[in-house]
């Protein structure tokens, strides 16, 4: 199997992949038509990223059978267009969680104690401990998360270590699941807002989750709280975030924003950190040494499923509901043929097969295909395929 990793991957993680057998193309740095190229040259059959864009052209114009994304989100992938095209897509979720975690935990203490500007005068020669010994600390005070996903469970862990009680709000967050985490749901991220000290953004980044937070949100919020997002630059609506900051004194840690730069080094122009107590990084969140090694190994672990079953792990664009109707038992004797005879009946019945098993029976003398099928077979259909050869025992047929 050939894999391209084209993308910055760890030492570990390319040794991983050629241990079980895979020939690996590392070329960290094609994007766009280069990267392309590099399919098309390297025959490749899983591509191996992290921020590198794969887009439907590339998808179309190659023969991959796998991409995989070497972290959580997979927004910088044409998940469309690779499902039309039957290509797995699979990532490596919470790989990263508390890398991320730590990173949100640290803008909090950085905004609290005003850690940047504070560097900064002492780099530029200012002593000023009365100005700078004026903080709040976190203990007590209420932390909001919104989104309870691995990262966000990662964040209310070390809140709670810190001694902060903490507020929820997510779509799958239950009563019963927020009394094991020890927090409180609320009903709304409007009411998180309002009763959060410090408000954590922590959302995947999905059609329904573009520019959630906004206006509504930050008008919920107490004055001069803080704002943490080292989720999606994409979630928060910023010109929203901005005006909060200027007229209701929110003070803003970001690890993602609006203008960022696509590349890894360059100019930036972000006139959101020119306001004030506003930080940020430098989308560094999943950017530690730890991290990155676990994500290598996941990785490697997804494509030996691949390479063993023809199946990989975390697969993100498998159909959440199959369109089948019925279910359709045809309990046959193990022999060549039956199946291609039970298919060809099937298709010229007008019937589509939208998944299929095969299961065999000790001695492999006897097996059962289950067949899910689009609609409920007709009489004339049944009766085919119980005669379309005597290799067929029994047919039943079963309404999903």
């Amino acid at each position: 199997m050939k894999v391209l990793v084209a993308d910055k991957f760890e030492d570990s993680g390319r040794r991983g992949l050629a241990e079980i057998g895979c020939e690996v193309a590392y070329e960290p740095d094609v994007s766009g038509e280069s990267l392309l190229a590099s399919v098309k040259a390297t025959r490749a059959d899983v591509v191996v990223v992290r921020s590198t864009q794969i887009t439907r052209a590339m998808l179309e114009a190659a023969n991959l059978q796998l991409v995989v994304r070497a972290g959580a989100g997979t927004n910088t992938i044409d998940v469309e267009a690779a499902s039309e095209r039957g290509i797995w897509v699979a990532n490596c979720p919470g790989k990263n969680a508390i890398a991320v975690a730590e990173l949100a935990l640290g803008l909090m203490l950085a905004l609290d104690r005003r850690i940047s500007e504070g560097t900064a005068d002492l780099k530029g020669g200012k002593w000023n401990k009365k100005e700078y010994g004026k903080a709040s600390g976190l203990f007590g005070r209420t932390l909001g998360v919104l989104g309870t996903g691995t990262i966000g469970c990662e964040v209310i862990a070390r809140a709670q270590a810190f001694g902060m009680p903490v507020v929820a709000w997510s779509r799958g967050l239950t009563d019963a699941r927020a009394a094991e985490l020890g927090i409180r749901r609320m009903a709304s991220a409007t009411e998180v807002a309002a009763a959060a000290d410090i408000l954590s953004v922590h959302l995947a980044l999905k059609p329904e989750t573009k520019g959630f937070v906004g206006d509504g949100v930050f008008a919920s919020m107490k004055q001069g709280a803080m704002f943490i997002n080292t989720s999606r630059a994409e979630v928060v609506d910023q010109a929203a975030l901005e005006r909060a900051i200027k007229e209701r004194g929110i003070r803003a840690g970001l690890d993602v924003f609006a203008e960022e730069p696509s590349g890894g080094s360059g100019a930036v122009e972000a006139p959101i950190f020119q306001l004030p107590g506003v930080i940020g990084t430098h989308h560094i969140g999943a950017s530690t040494d730890q991290a990155q090694e676990a994500i290598a190994e996941e990785t490697v672990r997804i494509v030996r499923l691949f390479k063993e079953t023809g199946r990989p792990a975390n697969v993100v664009n498998l159909a959440k509901k199959s369109p089948a109707t019925h279910l359709l038992a045809v309990r046959h004797y193990d022999r060549v043929g039956v199946l291609a005879a039970v298919f060809d009946c099937l298709k010229k019945g007008g019937i589509n097969v939208q998944e299929t098993e095969n299961i065999v029976f000790d001695g492999a003398r006897a097996a059962v295909a289950r067949i899910h099928v689009d609609r409920a077979p007709a009489d004339e259909v049944v009766s085919a395929l119980r005669t379309c050869t005597s290799d067929v025992i029994d047919v039943s047929l079963v309404a999903l």
